[in-house]
């Protein structure tokens, strides 16, 4: 078994990510497929996925199945290597040039798979598009700091934030931060235009946008729900693999861009097959039919690590598991019943008993790893007699029944059966409630939801991102705080922490943040789980592993 460790300065992007459900149903050994073996040690790649792409646009989502394919076709200003090192993306080099201007030296010579030329150009309607309203991007509060992107020259940007923004070079290597360019979003803005019956070119929309007033906001919401009818369908990056097909809910094929200046490739077809059953996808492995199989989860690494011809990459990570409290619903509103049910959960017995020792139980809002962690504070633990105190200080003293929403993930399934049994000590009767992945993020996104249990990699290794997107009120609902939770004091500490220069001053806003979490519990925090994939290594190796589970393919060869 190869296990990469993670150091602690290390860059991470972040996603939603949950591991692998053990459904052997629908297993087919038969199907024919896996690496192609070519003159001159070229082939193709398939890659078996639990879950589908949500969307191919950039700024349409933020999960990480889109994520894992977006990364092949996109390239970022700046880019994270497989050991998780900042390195140069379309820009070159980048340096503050005042407390609130970013400069950017961009790469010349790169074309988009279009044939477009890669400019200024792109980076700016890239990042107005994503801060654009009408868009109503659920990534925008990566990038919301960009007041306004200043083109220099073809080849030179400078981005100019709202308020100082130290992470800013780690925010723009998220996948999100991918570059478009600039003519597929001007179609896609027109046709969102002609869609709305709005008599208006693109280029009259930008210069509207920039006015600003009644008439934009009159307009953006006219064509607000037809934003992604061309990007998305098409994509039109400068990584080193093109868009070929894709059939929702079967698999994505990308293709090789040949004009790819960033590197030699060796891969000719990367293909991402949608497999949800770890049976199934552990089935295609062995056999050949897929090179690379994603989401393998615990009950199932030693069947890889064994296997004659496959072979287990684990990763720590920094991410969180947690369950979560919809703190607008009876009686999540009262923090001793949330801190009650956060005592009762024994997290060492999770992590050895449902993730079989890879993870490591979880007492804070972040991860160890993440800069600004503080130590000092004891965290979330378990303590039984504590739960029953704080619960018979409430109105349900005597218990009360609610329902735990889950997706269809065996991990998950098993520590929320966990959970169920250790809340039975406390007389709460709790209902398990299996969901289909996207209708799980949609209805605990409008807040339907009692509880419910989610993942989430804090990137860049910094505490805003961990914390400002799945705590801060502005962050309701997609952004990531399912939970709906508000509080002035947290809200002014996350806001202090993604202006303050000062790393001091940021690290203690950032220690009274996780106190105020840690006490109020909108959360409990589970843990911290690795992210393991299998390979094929009969037909492909240099496949790569990083710290957010991302397969790394720009390194494969073939036999």
């Amino acid at each position: 078994m190869k296990k990469f460790h993670l150091r602690t300065f290390m860059l991470a992007f972040g996603v939603l990510f949950l591991a692998a459900c053990t459904d052997d149903s629908n297993v087919d050994s038969d199907t024919e497929g896996g690496a192609d073996s070519g003159e001159g040690g070229t082939g193709d790649v398939r890659i078996a996925m639990q879950e589908d792409v949500v969307s191919l646009d950039p700024h349409g989502s933020n999960d990480s199945a889109s994520a894992q394919v977006r990364m092949n076709i996109y390239e970022s200003l700046v880019s994270i290597d497989a050991n998780m090192e900042q390195v140069p993306g379309l820009a070159e080099e980048w340096e503050a040039v005042e407390e609130d201007v970013w400069n950017f030296k961009l790469r010349e010579g790169t074309t988009f798979h279009s044939g477009e030329e890669f400019t200024g150009e792109d980076v700016k309607a890239t990042f107005e598009r994503v801060n654009d309203e009408a868009v109503a991007s659920e990534v925008a509060f990566l990038f919301e700091m960009i007041e306004e992107v200043e083109v220099v020259g073809d080849y030179e940007v400078n981005l100019h934030t709202e308020y100082p923004f130290a992470p800013l070079p780690s925010h723009l290597a998220h996948n999100t931060g991918g570059i478009i360019s600039k003519e597929l979003i001007d179609r896609d803005y027109q046709a969102a235009l002609d869609e709305a019956g709005v008599d208006m070119t693109a280029d009259e929309y930008y210069d509207l946008r920039a006015e600003g007033g009644a008439e934009y906001d009159e307009v953006k919401d006219q064509i607000s729900e037809h934003i992604g009818t061309v990007i998305g369908p098409e994509a039109d990056g400068t990584n080193h693999a093109e868009l070929t097909s894709r059939t929702p809910g079967e698999e994505t094929v990308l293709t090789k861009f040949e004009d790819f200046q960033a590197g030699e490739r060796n891969f000719e077809e990367l293909t991402f097959v949608v497999i949800p059953e770890t049976g199934a996808r552990l089935a295609e492995l062995e056999t050949g039919g897929v090179d690379v199989a994603r989401n393998v989860d615990a009950s199932s690494a030693d069947r890889v690590a064994n296997g004659e011809n496959t072979e287990l990459l684990e990763q720590e990570s920094l991410r969180l598991d947690y369950l979560g409290f919809n703190v607008e619903k009876e009686p999540f509103n009262d923090p001793k019943v949330r801190q009650a049910i956060s005592y009762a959960i024994d997290r060492d017995a999770i992590v050895e008993g449902v993730y079989e020792g890879m993870g490591l139980a979880a007492t804070h809002p972040i991860p160890p790893d993440v800069w600004g962690y503080d130590d000092s504070l004891e965290g979330q633990v378990f303590d039984l007699d504590r739960a029953k105190e704080l619960l018979s200080e409430t109105d349900v003293a005597d218990g009360f029944s609610t329902t735990l929403w889950v997706r269809d993930d065996q991990m998950i399934v098993d520590t929320a059966i966990y959970i169920q049994e250790s809340l039975a000590e406390l007389n709460i009767n709790v209902e398990i409630e299996q969901y289909e992945w996207g209708t799980f993020l949609e209805r605990t996104a409008q807040g339907d939801q009692d509880m419910f249990m989610l993942g989430w990699t804090t990137v860049t290794a910094d505490p805003d991102y961990g914390l400002y997107a799945l705590f801060h009120s502005n962050s309701f609902g997609e952004t990531g705080n399912r939970s709906f939770y508000a509080n002035e004091e947290l809200d002014a500490l996350l806001d202090q922490g993604r202006t303050e220069s000062d790393e001091d001053a940021r690290a203690e806003a950032y220690s009274r943040a996780q106190e105020i979490l840690i006490e109020e519990a909108p959360a409990a925090y589970t843990v911290h789980s690795n992210f393991a994939i299998g390979v094929n290594t009969s037909e492909v190796q240099g496949v790569e592993l990083d710290a957010i589970g991302d397969v790394r393919l720009e390194n494969v060869t073939f036999e």
